[in-house]
């Protein structure tokens, strides 16, 4: 459980900073994203679904091996699907308020530069063995 931290979301390399109001995985999480300029060169699904609003700034979303698309402020949310495999880049800096469903215990990355996907678990631990391809 979180309440009132701070910290990064999507591990070490990640640009983004994540503000949790709270996060209960089992339950739901309320969390107040701070994405800084640029990306992590991975491809990501989730173990959650999502409801965003960009607050501020704009997103570029990169669906692997299909279409992209452009987020900015709006009434209208975001909605992401745990099966929702994509890289998000902000240009400069931008906010978003996410609401986040119960998490499962697992998700994946791609790794563009090595071609391979990982299973991540709790904690970001790798939960099965490297060289399956998307």
């Amino acid at each position: 459980m979180k309440f009132l931290r701070r910290g990064k979301d999507g591990g070490p390399e990640s640009t983004v900073w994540g503000y949790w109001l709270f996060e209960v995985k089992w339950l739901c999480s309320v969390v107040l994203l701070r994405f800084e300029d640029g990306s992590r060169d991975a491809y990501h699904d989730h173990a959650f679904n999502a409801v965003s609003w960009v607050l501020s700034g704009a997103l570029f979303e990169a669906h692997k091996n299909t279409y992209q698309e452009w987020h900015t402020p709006s009434w209208w949310p975001v909605f992401t699907r745990r099966e929702t495999f994509h890289r998000v880049r902000s240009h400069g800096r931008s906010w978003v308020l996410q609401f986040r469903g119960p998490g499962s215990s697992t998700w994946r990355e791609y790794l563009p530069a090595t071609g391979e996907t990982v299973t991540l678990t709790h904690g970001r631990l790798e939960a099965s063995f490297r060289g399956s391809r998307l």
